[in-house]
């Protein structure tokens, strides 16, 4: 109890602004470029992802970290979720390189942000780490706040265990003391000042609210002014969880585990494709303007974390369907994966034999080879980012279900979308909501300066178009008030 007390004093009310992105004008898409060097992020910053519109990126955990190698992980990727110190200094690089990568994907319009890992430390067993430095008395194990005999998390239904015990061994963090909430301060502070725009609060769900808002409450402002964008991995995917979602709502925006399942549904069409008039907060998701919503992340796509029937980028057909109706959705603020291929769970990046991480290189289509998969790169992910930018704001509208698994929707008279989940090819009559004129459809091509590169689509009058679906990987259209026919040179940049 004098714990919990102890956290009431020094929490005031969640500030305003720590739901707002922090997005420059009209950009509205974070992409997760999953374990990229800083070096690499900053070029792909300024030769791709500030030309075609992606709002921000949110990088892997900076800070110092255990290096782990033995016979069965050399150099997995949850190393960097161990960390010994909150020096930056991590496999994807130094301090300096860090603050330039930051700095060059501001002047583009491209945020960062950053995922942080604060709830726990590496897993160590003398829970001493002298550079931060944290001693015994800053951790609950050692301090009595988990009554779970060893100390480490055994029931997933019992929230102070869940809150106050060691998470597979990490050493987890005792947040009643002031100096332990300090340092975490001091690290996301200096981050702020390097001018980050937010933070994905890593394993969130194993704090207690009132500890993140404790620590948020204490944080500077964005360099450019605005209040640090704050998103907490809560994974509840279950109504019967101890621990739920709407509990760090006060503290910023909370990942909706829950919507990913639903847009394997959708892509695989375990669920008809005319239910989804209404998705959203009516199927038991968290109100749009508290949800970060994906397709999948990193852990997931490997089977934890939330895991479960799942669409990545194995099942491209599937996975480019569910991506592109999340996009077009106005539901939450929407996050993309960029990905590497493995072959077990526990691998690390493409690397060099000893553990230092390959940069990308580029097909002259634009795509990533070897192992870097890139989906942000894909053409029908990469248009869909823009098709979300040119939406905005507007409503769903004009939605209709010809039959129960095609189905399309105008966002106000701004763009259009079309889905078939259907197993033959078919042509409907649809209400686009556009002005009339001729239009690329930017899942099959993009605007060039006298026509398209795919296909054009003809808008009449009353608002209506013929829109024609071949049943197999790209049964989609998507359409912009923007990127009319002869509207761009080339592509579909923002």
């Amino acid at each position: 109890m004098l714990r919990l007390v102890v956290l009431l004093v020094a929490a005031v009310g969640a500030q305003a602004g720590l739901s707002d992105p922090n997005f420059v004008g009209d950009r509205s898409v974070i992409v997760h470029l999953f374990e990229w060097k800083w070096p690499d992020i900053a070029n792909e910053c300024e030769s791709f992802l500030g030309p075609y519109g992606f709002a921000g990126v949110q990088v892997s955990p900076p800070n110092e970290h255990k290096y782990i190698v033995d016979s069965n992980n050399k150099f997995p990727w949850w190393q960097r979720y161990q960390p010994v110190d909150y020096r930056i200094n991590s496999r994807s690089g130094q301090e300096q390189e860090f603050k330039d990568m930051v700095d060059r994907c501001n002047r583009v319009g491209v945020r960062i942000y950053v995922d942080a890992v604060i709830n726990h430390m590496a897993n160590d067993n003398s829970y001493y780490f002298k550079d931060v430095p944290y001693h015994w008395d800053n951790f609950n194990v050692p301090n009595g706040n988990c009554k779970r005999a060893g100390g480490q998390i055994k029931d997933y239904n019992n929230a102070d265990e869940v809150r106050y015990c060691n998470l597979n061994g990490l050493d987890d963090l005792d947040f009643s003391r002031e100096d332990t909430t300090n340092h975490v301060v001091n690290y996301l502070n200096k981050l702020l000042s390097f001018g980050v725009a937010g933070f994905r609060i890593d394993a969130a769900k194993h704090m207690h609210p009132l500890e993140i808002q404790k620590i948020v409450n204490s944080l500077l402002d964005c360099t450019f002014g605005d209040r640090p964008y704050i998103y907490q991995e809560v994974i509840a995917v279950s109504q019967d969880e101890p621990i739920s979602s709407s509990e760090y709502t006060g503290n910023g925006d909370v990942t909706e585990f829950k919507f990913c399942l639903k847009m394997a549904e959708l892509a695989n069409g375990k669920t008809a494709l005319k239910y989804f008039q209404n998705f959203g907060e009516p199927w038991g998701l968290l109100g749009s303007s508290q949800a970060l919503v994906f397709v999948d992340n990193h852990d997931n796509q490997r089977g934890h974390g939330g895991g479960g029937s799942l669409v990545h980028f194995n099942q491209g057909a599937a996975y480019k369907k569910a991506t592109a109706f999340a996009l077009a959705w106005n539901y939450g603020t929407a996050r993309i994966m960029s990905s590497y291929k493995f072959s077990n769970p526990d691998q690390g990046p493409p690397s060099g034999d000893w553990g230092n991480t390959l940069s990308p290189q580029f097909n002259h289509d634009s795509s990533c080879m070897g192992d870097w998969v890139c989906e942000h790169r894909w053409k029908q992910i990469r248009n869909m980012a823009c098709f979300r930018n040119a939406a905005g704001s507007a409503p769903v509208a004009n939605w209709d279900a010809p039959s129960d698994n095609f189905i399309s929707f105008s966002r106000g008279n701004r763009a259009f979308f079309a889905l078939s989940n259907e197993s033959y090819d078919k042509c409907s009559w649809q209400q686009t909501g556009l002005p009339e004129g001729t239009y690329c459809d930017l899942i099959g091509g993009d605007p060039t300066n006298d026509g398209c590169t795919g296909e054009q689509i003809r808008v009449y009058r009353d608002g209506k178009a013929e829109i024609c679906l071949k049943a197999g990987e790209d049964s989609m259209v998507a359409l912009t008030s923007r990127h009319t026919a002869g509207s761009g040179g080339g592509s579909c940049k923002w």
